[in-house]
């Protein structure tokens, strides 16, 4: 049974950016994670250890943002991608970041950076 497992509105804050004062004051980043693989073993056996946790992936991908700076959302965006892909259940994992508040002189609502990939 293929499935998905969306986790949206992650909302932790970082320091990234090219420009030295995002990185002193940082800012809060937004993220979204949309996970394909097959929902058939957690539905028959109704354990949590045979699907992906979202509590677990949720701390690991805070822990990521939270971390080290990168300069852009793209480098942010691609480790999300990889920590989504280091369980093996995963066939594909979508991540999009936000940065609500990127330093842009006009008024905008968002900006955001969206990578995918599969397995196979």
């Amino acid at each position: 049974m293929e499935g998905q497992i969306t986790l949206t509105g992650l909302r932790v804050r970082g320091r990234h950016g090219v420009f030295d004062f995002e990185r002193e004051q940082g800012q809060d980043f937004v993220i979204d994670v949309r996970l394909e693989l097959d929902l058939a073993p957690a539905a028959a056996s109704d354990d949590v250890g045979d699907t992906v946790h979202y509590g677990e992936l949720a701390g690991r991908l805070a822990e990521i943002v939270g971390g080290e700076p990168v300069n852009l959302i793209e480098t942010l965006a691609d480790r999300l991608l990889v920590a989504c892909l280091d369980d093996e259940r995963v066939a594909a994992a979508e991540v999009t970041v936000h940065k609500p508040q990127a330093p842009i002189p006009h008024e905008f609502a968002d900006v955001a950076v969206t990578v995918r990939r599969s397995r196979t």
